[in-house]
């Protein structure tokens, strides 16, 4: 499957959108809890996002060890073909070695997913041409989105060599960029433009770090001698899975602000507010060890969940991280979307 042709996800992907990176429903048992994990589905789908990220780290890698990648993934294809006439852009997290990554990919294209991100976290020790190499053989079987996932959680150093040489293949359409570092952010944006790839492969920040900022500035870099400006069309996000009909609102914002050339002084100054949430939710202070956990607890207090069970027993809440969840939510309690939530709450169960 090939980006040749274009469908109107993949059109949706290239324009720029909203894209939540789905978490995992469990149950106390810590066993897949369906009703609560197709509620998540539709509470994305209704509160306006374009459209699902499924099987990434947000997920949680090890469904693959536990034998629910397909069933997961499938979920999420089946609720939102009967939820919503909408096309949504539906992305796949790929990891692995090549022959799982690959495997991975064919089952994501036969459920229906349009692109596949993919991880490179298992190749880590492996030079340029084993990593491109690697790409190479993912992206014959699904249109591919790059992921520059953050070192602090297992993701690999990546300079702009390497972002040349990837977004050079010709079934890549996108890049998350989730390093979580300005340095590196630009690496991936210097790759791009050096490859004379900037109109084909569309950038998404996933830097839940600098949200809004990544989203409203124009990034310029030289090709030749002369200067080459790029914008994040969208963001694909762990931070987006909670506090979603927010996260579309401050989107379409930022997307006005960054055509119009005008950024208020008011936006530039949401970033900052974005990012304080954001260093609750993914323990910043314990070094995101309660990344995943502290989205679930946001989404338990609005019921979406009924716990914040990890597959993993020791992943769960830091210490001190519940505290400074409940500072946050006390702070910018304006941009929660709880009001939202507990009025679909029980149609979303149902």
């Amino acid at each position: 499957m090939t980006a040749d042709s274009r469908s109107p996800a993949l059109a949706l992907l290239k324009q720029g959108t909203v894209i939540p990176a789905h978490p995992l429903a469990l149950d106390a048992s810590r066993r897949l809890d369906r009703r609560r994990q197709r509620a998540l589905a539709r509470y994305y789908i209704d509160a306006g996002a374009g459209g699902l990220a499924v099987g990434v780290h947000t997920t949680q890698f090890a469904i693959r060890e536990a034998g629910l990648y397909e069933e997961v993934l499938s979920l999420a294809t089946e609720t939102a073909a009967s939820w919503t006439d909408r096309r949504l852009a539906m992305v796949a997290g790929l990891a692995g070695p090549t022959k799982q990554a690959v495997a991975e990919a064919k089952t994501a294209v036969r459920l229906g997913y349009d692109a596949g991100l993919l991880s490179l976290a298992a190749l880590k020790g492996s030079d340029h041409d084993a990593l491109i190499e690697h790409c190479e053989a993912v992206a014959r079987e699904i249109p591919l989105v790059g992921f520059y996932l953050q070192p602090a959680v297992g993701g690999l150093d990546l300079d702009a060599r390497f972002w040349a040489r990837f977004a050079a293949i010709d079934n890549v359409v996108a890049i998350k960029v989730a390093p979580f570092n300005r340095y590196r952010t630009i690496e991936v944006i210097r790759g791009v433009v050096e490859a004379g790839a900037d109109r084909r492969v569309s950038l998404y920040t996933g830097n839940d770090d600098h949200i809004v900022l990544d989203l409203v500035t124009p990034f310029t870099v030289m090709r030749e001698g002369k200067p080459v400006t790029v914008r994040f069309v969208g963001g694909l996000l762990g931070h987006w899975s909670v506090w979603t009909k927010g996260a579309v609102e401050i989107f379409e914002r930022c997307r006005r602000a960054a055509a119009s050339e005008a950024v208020s002084a008011e936006l530039l100054a949401l970033d900052s507010r974005v990012t304080d949430c954001n260093s609750a939710f993914f323990d910043v202070a314990n070094n995101f060890h309660g990344c995943i956990a502290g989205c679930h607890e946001v989404l338990r207090r609005q019921g979406l969940l009924e716990g914040i069970w990890c597959l993993d027993p020791n992943e769960g809440l830091s210490p001190g991280q519940k505290e400074e969840i409940d500072r946050v939510l006390e702070l910018h309690a304006d941009l929660a979307d709880d009001a939202f939530v507990a009025a679909n709450l029980e149609r979303w169960l149902g």
